[in-house]
């Protein structure tokens, strides 16, 4: 009796030795010598059952492994290390589980449409530079990122300059003549001179002769000195309009160059002139 007695004792502490070894060995067991599902409060006995595997196992049962930390997003970072909660299925995520943003422009690269973005460029929600004025050029390159213009630097281009109006091949001072051996000029001149600065103002810089002609009346050197002088009086009318000297050259021709009959006093009238001729 005292050897089945012996026997029993044996076999249970080895048992017991051998459940003890395999909740210590097995990963993710646990074992509590504070057992508080015991009606003592420690586990001894037939009561360490309730510490190997899982509560309500047999001693010789698997144990249960310790429960594990979910990673509800699927993402390869567990649900208490992931900072990024939720991420899209298959996103790429660092180690705190948020997705990467390899331009740094504040949207992930799940999200950027345009990846690469200049670092401190003002982006869109879909991670693209910003462009204010539409037209074309991204404000981060558009040196006028107010203005809409459709250049390289999204600049307009400077306003090109307004062809100066062609200078016809000589200008008649039309009502501008003089009385006979005379070189002032006629008050009704005066009109008709003024709308002759606005032409050569629109000229440009032409240079311009100021050309004055008599009739055939009076000796040839006479009427040069006279020509020249009502040349004079028309270069100076003309500057004090506006138009600068250095364009203006006053020379008298007599009259060598009519262009009507001397012989009437219409004719001689008309051949007292003045014209103005552009130079080359």
């Amino acid at each position: 009796m005292r050897a089945h007695s012996f026997l029993f004792s044996v076999l249970g502490a080895s048992l017991i030795s051998a459940g003890v070894m395999t909740a210590h060995a097995a990963e993710g067991v646990f074992y509590d010598p504070t057992n508080k599902a015991s009606s003592t409060g420690k586990t001894v006995g037939h009561e360490l059952y309730g510490t190997i595997g899982c509560p309500g196992r047999g001693l010789l049962d698997a144990p249960c492994p310790m429960p594990k930390d979910p990673d509800s997003d699927g993402d390869g970072v567990v649900d208490s290390k992931d900072k990024c909660p939720g991420t899209p299925a298959g996103r790429k995520v660092n180690a705190d589980g948020c997705e990467f943003d390899s331009d740094g422009d504040g949207v992930v690269d799940g999200n950027d449409k345009c990846p690469g973005t200049p670092a401190g460029r003002k982006v869109n929600a879909d991670g693209c530079e910003l462009d204010s004025d539409g037209d074309g050029i991204v404000d981060g390159v558009d040196k006028c990122p107010t203005v809409y213009a459709k250049t390289a630097d999204g600049c307009p281009l400077p306003a090109a300059a307004a062809e100066p109006a062609p200078a016809p091949q000589k200008l008649a001072l039309e009502g501008v003549n003089f009385d006979y051996d005379q070189a002032s000029l006629r008050p009704e001149s005066q009109s008709k001179l003024d709308e002759a600065a606005a032409t050569l103002n629109k000229w440009g810089n032409v240079n311009v002769e100021v050309a004055g002609h008599t009739d055939s009346m009076g000796g040839d050197d006479y009427n040069m000195d006279l020509s020249q002088q009502r040349a004079e009086a028309v270069r100076n009318y003309l500057i004090g309009k506006g138009v600068a000297a250095e364009r203006l050259t006053a020379k008298g021709y007599g009259e060598s160059q009519p262009v009507a009959g001397n012989d009437t006093d219409e004719g001689r009238f008309k051949n007292r002139r003045v014209e103005l001729v552009p130079q080359k």
